[in-house]
């Protein structure tokens, strides 16, 4: 089958080199410190955007990674500020074929009441991607939201927890509890204390590793 590896850039920003192919989401260089250099990385075979939020959305990362050939994935909103022709734009509930590997884009928003002007329901995109059966899930900026209850069968989780933004540890816990990943990579967290998303979903099952993903 095909090998898969997971790096961990910073914050939001994930790379996966999938056989001899490589793919980022939401890669940026200042909008997330520390600043990142991509012209030092393997160029992309596929760019994933969640949604325009600067620490999610770098024109210049993109520009830095993107090749011949170069498959950008975009919600509808981010495509309208990047503008850039052959887009592939997808939206909650879209699914297309990428590389042979089928993508779909799963609803990323803030459900609680003092949050909405985060990220409103319906424009931003958490993204599940399948390759030969391996299941890996970037949720985007989200909360434990109700849709999580329909993913299933889930490999790699990547799930946010950061305040006020996305999640607390125990709204990261409870999402994983929802859909049981086999492993789970907290992401997107800035200065929360990390420990508390393993010490929560200690006994479940659940395979929790922390990175530097401030």
């Amino acid at each position: 089958g095909t090998s898969v590896e997971l790096y961990c850039i910073k914050h939001g920003s994930v790379a996966m080199k999938i056989g001899d192919k490589w793919l980022y989401v939401d890669p940026v260089t200042k909008g997330a410190q520390p600043e990142t250099d991509y012209t030092v990385l393997p160029k992309a075979d596929v760019i994933l955007i969640t949604h325009e939020h600067q620490d999610h959305l770098d024109k210049e990362a993109i520009r830095q990674l993107t090749k011949e050939g170069t498959q950008l994935v975009a919600n509808p909103r981010s495509h309208e500020i990047l503008g850039k022709e052959g887009t592939i734009v997808m939206s909650n509930g879209d699914t297309q074929k990428i590389m042979g590997w089928d993508l779909d884009a799963v609803p990323a928003y803030n459900s609680s009441a003092d949050k909405q002007q985060f990220h409103p329901k319906g424009r931003d995109n958490g993204y599940i991607l399948t390759i030969e059966g391996l299941r890996i899930y970037v949720a985007g900026d989200t909360e434990d939201i109700p849709e999580m209850s329909k993913v299933k069968d889930i490999d790699v989780a990547f799930l946010p927890c950061n305040l006020p933004f996305t999640m607390t540890p125990e709204q990261c816990a409870k999402a994983a509890k929802t859909f049981m990943p086999k492993v789970l990579f907290p992401y997107h967290y800035g200065k929360t204390d990390i420990k508390q998303v393993s010490d929560l979903l200690q006994g479940s099952g659940i395979d929790v590793r922390i990175r530097a993903y401030q």
